[in-house]
């Protein structure tokens, strides 16, 4: 595997993982019930893709087992409180 590829499939990787979080800031800062649901989904929709990005990292060999594997249980740990959120915001707020 190339230094290209790596780099390409890392960086794409971080970005997906950064993205996590940040919608969730994002949506936590807004007012409106709507608005922070929104931001939360788009919070989901990179999740979904980071674990993407473990899987195409494993299978071309950029990661161990064991690193996929923290990677992945880490993961998927996340839509279930994500999902929590959502349900929490949408029981709380009015607006």
């Amino acid at each position: 595997m190339g230094l290209v590829c790596k780099k390409h499939i890392g960086g794409q990787f971080v970005e997906a993982i950064d993205s996590i979080s940040a919608n969730i800031a994002e949506g936590f800062g807004r007012y409106h019930k709507k608005d922070k649901i929104r931001f939360y989904r788009y919070s989901s929709g990179s999740i979904k893709e980071s674990l993407d990005w473990n899987e195409k990292s494993k299978i071309r060999n950029l990661l161990s087992n064991k690193e996929y594997n923290h990677i992945f249980r880490e993961l998927d740990k996340l839509p279930k409180e994500l999902n929590q959120l959502i349900k929490y915001t949408n029981l709380k707020l009015k607006v």
